[in-house]
């Protein structure tokens, strides 16, 4: 299996060679990832030459329109879906908003939503609070114990066919571990529900092959995935067409304009066509045959897991054999995203200052994930702290953070 060239991959983020930043390990990735050189390039250039009306007959509205069809065209192209199935919104809590009110004017009396308690409450809250129209809230539990989403406690909320939304994360932003998304969209699928897929604590980890996943509406976070503050969601053609059209009744027939109400970043969409750089420049670093975007992009989905997964096990390994506090999720690396939170015996948030002080760059809380941390027993007075990673992440970073954390602990 090809390695990932990480002398190669840092040469991509300026903040690596930043005083300040530069001697210092980053462990809180998973609140925003650094951004790549192709994306802060990319929005530098649109404003210093093309931040005007996009679109417009000449030369630099037609670059910045063409910059911003390209970012569509190419992200969508590496996660195997239409170009016009790609939306782009101010995050994707907002994202997410607007799709609850449009399921809010499809839904029928007597028709439910199923959402979990693993959430980050972007991805619940908005769904949740359509019970005040009327419409039917369905948890799906974790278990207390290990925050596990068990697809067998899904098959009782669908068993009288009134579900038609099953809201699930590609994994959470605390428990981390991955998924069967696959599976619990086959199992909605055959009970006449459609899925909305949260991948915001996942897709900097490699993005999605949203048709191997079967997903309706895919939704994540580009500042998380090496790019500008924008949310990126993937609805699908026949989905997109029956919901009710949330953006101006003109722009009704676009899909990618359905659902984004307000006007778009057009600077911040433009520079999200570096990721699609990034992406395409990792490929050609690393691997030698031609290959379309999709195959691209799992190529790269593939990579990127390889050396998480080899990264994060030491960390795990680490804290699972201290009695001093509890990991939460799993302790098999290959069975997780590399965001790893642990409850300690005192307060966390004193615990990630004094790491700041060791070098250490991380936080604590309880990262909007207040549901699933009160169903796990997680004095939220305490919070967790959290450890995130990317592909980014060095073992020496890993081992300079087990060093710091024997000495805090």
């Amino acid at each position: 299996m090809t390695r990932l060239d990480l002398t190669y991959v840092r040469s991509q983020f300026p903040a690596f060679a930043v005083p300040g930043l530069k001697d210092q390990s980053f462990f809180e990735n998973a609140g925003g990832s650094y951004a790549c050189v192709p994306v802060i390039e990319r929005l530098t250039r649109f404003y210093r030459e093309r931040k005007v009306q996009p679109y417009a007959p000449y030369a630099a509205a037609q670059a910045g329109g063409a910059e911003m069809d390209e970012a569509r065209t190419r992200l969508a192209g590496l996660m195997g879906v239409k170009r016009h199935e790609v939306s782009f919104g101010p995050s994707t809590t907002a994202n997410t908003y607007v799709l609850a009110q449009a399921f809010r004017r499809a839904l029928k009396p007597g028709e439910a939503i199923v959402v979990t308690n693993q959430d980050h409450e972007a991805n619940s809250g908005p769904w949740r609070r359509l019970a005040e129209e009327g419409v039917e809230i369905r948890e799906w539990q974790i278990d207390p114990a290990t925050g596990h989403l068990d697809p067998a406690r899904l098959s009782p909320l669908l068993a009288d066919g009134k579900v038609r939304l099953v809201c699930f994360p590609h994994c959470s932003n605390v428990v981390a571990e991955i998924n069967p998304v696959a599976d619990v969209v086959q199992m909605a699928h055959a009970a006449g529900a459609v899925t909305c897929v949260d991948g915001v604590s996942y897709a900097p980890h490699g993005l999605p092959d949203v048709p191997a996943l079967g997903a309706d509406i895919y939704l994540f976070s580009a500042y998380k995935v090496y790019g500008p503050h924008q949310g990126i969601m993937v609805i699908r053609e026949d989905l997109g067409k029956r919901l009710p059209n949330q953006g101006h009744y003109f722009n009704g027939e676009t899909l990618y304009k359905r659902f984004t109400p307000a006007g778009p970043d057009h600077a911040q969409i433009a520079a999200s066509a570096g990721m699609a750089d990034y992406f395409d420049g990792l490929y050609a670093h690393h691997f030698a045959a031609e290959a379309d975007p999709a195959k691209r992009g799992a190529a790269i989905h593939d990579l990127l897991r390889a050396h998480e997964v080899a990264v994060c096990q030491p960390l795990l390994d680490y804290l699972a054999a201290r009695n001093d506090l509890r990991l939460i999720g799993p302790r098999d690396a290959s069975r997780r995203a590399p965001t790893v939170a642990v409850a300690l015996d005192r307060v966390a948030e004193p615990v990630a200052e004094a790491l700041a002080r060791e070098g250490i760059n991380c936080w604590a809380g309880d990262f909007y994930a207040v549901r699933p941390l009160t169903a796990m027993g997680v004095d939220l007075d305490r919070g967790v702290l959290r450890l995130s990673m990317v592909h980014y992440t060095s073992s020496e970073d890993v081992a300079r953070l087990i060093g710091a954390l024997d000495k805090q602990l």
